[in-house]
């Protein structure tokens, strides 16, 4: 009885429970989260969930049980994050960057979302087609009419159990990289927000053929070389010949979804002898063989294609406009933009700032604009620092001994492969990292052996850093007898894959690990050489952090007292 009115107390504190209870119902209802396949619930509105929702609806009970399981889920993350913050531990929580297009938030306020795009991230050294998450991109515009509180909402309710958050993909409170909704890969897209380059720039600067640079450049020798035999089947099923020896798309291959699903339906395909991953990928370059993007809302108004001269279509032009593309390329890419997206950021993450006491810490990796870290400083953010993706360009691994106070540094997160994957996965540079780094001329181990663990861990303990952050499987290298596991299945995430599951789970108990002394000791004695400090065992602490399930944090470096973000910094910190 006492839970049943707690839930409904808590019912009427929270604006979210009712929506989402509903959803849950209507997903497993229809049997699809599709909400285009829910009938007269497609679109929300609020008396037809108020009708749902009501004690006379035959559902009644249904949703309630929704509501029955999110209380006990904020009774045991309340208890835990109070048990955890008196043994010397706080919890840091996680802030996604996106929702899923067939999420309740997308139901509830599709006004602010983009639905007809998809959020990525441009070609880097990880992923020369870039990365499509496949969620929509934000309408800020809208979100900016009622100081962002949705944003302010989540902030709110996060603020509840964590002391510290992390803010994935801080570069989209800058601007973000958006996708058709129709993209598979993340190449052809654009910077949202930005200036674009008008058709009149264009022209002035002498460029004025604009179908030709902004459609697919297709011609039959391109075709040849790179279908060879099999260029009059993929020219006769996919394209159409619009002048001599100029091939265009068919309408229905003309996206690469919708290549995607006729190489699925097409039975003719399977007469090739290429595979059908390699004929995929051959189409879509043909379809990604382009200089400019044509805004689709605004045709005078177009965007340079990411690493444009790396395709034909640049290649063909001549001198004149190859020099004034590239000189605009540039301009787009690094110089216009930066007012431009240091005041949207300064317009967006101050209402998330301002939601909760909690420390934010922004992960700041990738391509970042020069305007990023000031506005970081600005704001008192702390950022992160992965050693083998440095944010100096002209460094290939990052120097823990120079980071700034004002960040996190780890060799490994979630969202890249673990220090014993990576020393696996690419021989050249472990090579150069233990030439350049380590400072040894002999030739590296294969495999990340316990001491190079050791060396790139106490790397980070001795550095700067707020804090020093590790992934559980990082620790585990510390000790061979943990790492028989080959170190491929330890990575948590693969950002590069849309549709890959975090289904991790560590092969050693908490109980074994808590009976190793052995580790144990190890540990400590890294995070006492390294300066920093354990806390007693029933101190309490307002400084701390845990990196999701699968993170250890070693200990806060004692630095000037002061306090950020309602988070006191002198006070030390516990071992998970």
């Amino acid at each position: 009885m006492r839970s049943y009115y707690c839930t409904l107390q808590l019912l009427n504190m929270l604006g979210w429970l009712k929506p989402y209870a509903a959803f849950c119902f209507l997903r497993d209802f229809f049997e699809t989260s599709e909400r285009s396949q829910w009938g007269r619930f497609a679109n929300y509105s609020e008396d037809k969930l108020e009708k749902l929702v009501s004690k006379e609806s035959l559902h009644y009970e249904i949703i309630c049980f929704h509501y029955y399981v999110q209380y006990h889920l904020h009774l045991q993350l309340s208890e835990a994050s109070e048990y955890a913050r008196k043994k010397g531990v706080i919890l840091k929580g996680d802030l996604p960057i996106g929702v899923d297009r067939n999420s309740v938030d997308t139901w509830v306020y599709p006004n602010l979302f983009r639905m007809n795009t998809s959020t990525g991230a441009p070609p880097d050294y990880f992923d020369k087609n870039g990365q499509n998450w496949g969620f929509p991109t934000y309408n800020w515009e809208e979100m900016s009419k009622d100081n962002y509180g949705w944003w302010r909402a989540r902030l709110t309710q996060m603020g509840k159990y964590f002391t510290a958050y992390r803010i994935d993909h801080i570069l989209g409170f800058f601007r973000i990289w958006e996708l058709p909704d129709h993209s598979v890969t993340g190449l052809v897209g654009k910077f949202r927000p930005s200036i674009p380059l008008s058709q009149e720039e264009l022209e002035r600067e002498g460029i004025w053929d604009f179908n030709r640079l902004s459609r697919p450049y297709i011609r039959q020798e391109i075709l040849q070389e790179k279908f060879g035999s099999a260029w009059t089947f993929v020219a006769t099923t996919f394209l159409n010949e619009y002048d001599k020896n100029c091939y265009e798309f068919k309408e229905d291959s003309s996206t690469e979804k919708k290549i995607v699903s006729k190489l699925k339906t097409s039975a003719e395909s399977s007469l090739l002898l290429e595979s059908e991953d390699k004929i995929r990928r051959s189409l879509f370059d043909l379809l990604q063989n382009i200089v400019l993007i044509r805004d689709p809302e605004n045709p005078k108004d177009f965007y340079p294609r990411f690493n444009l001269e790396d395709t034909s279509s640049f290649q063909a032009l001549e001198d004149h406009s190859k020099n004034v593309l590239k000189r605009l390329y540039y301009d787009y890419y690094f110089q216009r933009q930066e007012n431009l997206w240091r005041q949207n950021a300064l317009k967006t993450l101050p209402a998330l700032l301002n939601s909760s006491e909690m420390l934010a810490c922004g992960e700041d990796l990738g391509l970042i604009p020069s305007c990023v870290h000031p506005v970081m400083q600005e704001l008192g953010l702390v950022g992160l620092r992965i050693q083998r993706m440095p944010n100096e360009s002209d460094l290939e691994f990052g120097i823990p001994s120079k980071y700034s106070y004002m960040t996190v540094c780890a060799p490994s997160c979630h969202d890249c492969s673990t220090l014993r994957a990576w020393w696996e996965e690419d021989e050249e540079r472990r090579h150069r990292f233990f030439k350049n780094v380590m400072e040894s001329d002999e030739l590296p181990p294969d495999q990340c052996v316990p001491e190079v663990a050791h060396y790139i861990i106490r790397q980070h303990i001795e550095s700067p850093s707020m804090w020093a952050i590790f992934p559980l499987q990082d620790l585990l290298a510390l000790k061979e007898e943990y790492t028989a596991r080959p170190a491929t299945e330890e990575t948590i995430n693969d950002p590069t894959n849309p549709k890959h599951y975090w289904r991790y789970r560590t092969h050693v108990t908490l109980e074994s690990l808590n009976k190793d002394n052995e580790l144990q000791t190890i540990i400590k004695d890294l995070v006492r050489w390294g300066g920093r400090s354990i806390p007693p065992e029933e101190s309490q602490v307002e400084d701390a952090v845990s990196e999701k399930q699968q993170s250890v944090a070693t200990g806060v470096k004692i630095h000037n007292p002061s306090e950020s973000n309602g988070v006191s910094l002198k006070d030390p910190l516990a071992i998970l």
